[in-house]
């Protein structure tokens, strides 16, 4: 477990200099072990930008902890979800002012979609005509019902879940893809919201 232990402690860090991590704000988890279900993930409440040696806790396939290391992250479910739904091994969730922006401006589609833009090929979308569908579900405040709504909207190529002003959950195989999973899609965020702002000032101009 050491190993999964600095493996997460090591995204944590990379994500913290990104300042991804506003009022304590996101949660990250790594799988330990498959049958039965065990996964670390960060202690609510705590300043992420900090290290300390109870960052993480232990938690079983019902997000109880098996350790007295802290109280799991209040969104422990999302991940619940995804490991229950998925073959990954980590999953990351994080707060940024983009994915908050790009999930209101494109909550009535239910989904955001993005062609012709190079950094889809984090996802292993190589063909000329690929596409990227991110989907959107609401920020339910009950915690249940928000699990629920992201374990409906996991399919096989579903690899990015956002939810509407609240945030996004990637995962991937082991921390290094769910990483790169996660900076592409805020990369693709950031395109689309100047994309939008250049395209507003444009037809100013021509108005």
């Amino acid at each position: 477990m050491i190993s999964k232990w600095n493996e997460l402690a090591t995204v944590k860090r990379e994500l913290a200099e990104r300042d991804w991590f506003p009022g304590t704000s996101g949660n990250l988890s790594i799988k330990v072990s498959d049958d039965p279900l065990t996964f670390l993930v960060t202690v609510s409440g705590k300043d992420k930008y900090k290290e300390t040696e109870t960052d993480f806790v232990l938690v079983d396939e019902q997000g109880n902890p098996l350790s007295d290391q802290g109280k799991p992250s209040a969104e422990t479910v999302i991940h619940l979800e995804v490991y229950k739904k998925t073959d990954a091994g980590c999953s990351l969730h994080v707060h940024t002012l983009d994915n908050n922006l790009i999930s209101e401006l494109y909550a009535e589609k239910g989904a955001i979609t993005f062609r012709n833009v190079e950094l889809i090929k984090a996802f292993g979308i190589w063909e000329e005509d690929g596409e990227l569908t991110i989907p959107i579900v609401e920020n339910w405040a009950d915690l249940p019902k928000l699990g629920r709504a992201i374990g409906e909207k996991i399919e096989s190529v579903t690899k990015a879940i956002l939810i509407r002003n609240h945030g996004i959950t990637v995962w991937g195989k082991n921390a290094f893809e769910a990483k790169r999973h996660l900076e592409a899609c805020e990369f693709l965020f950031s395109y689309q919201m100047k994309l939008l702002h250049a395209k507003a000032i444009n037809l100013k101009e021509v108005l």
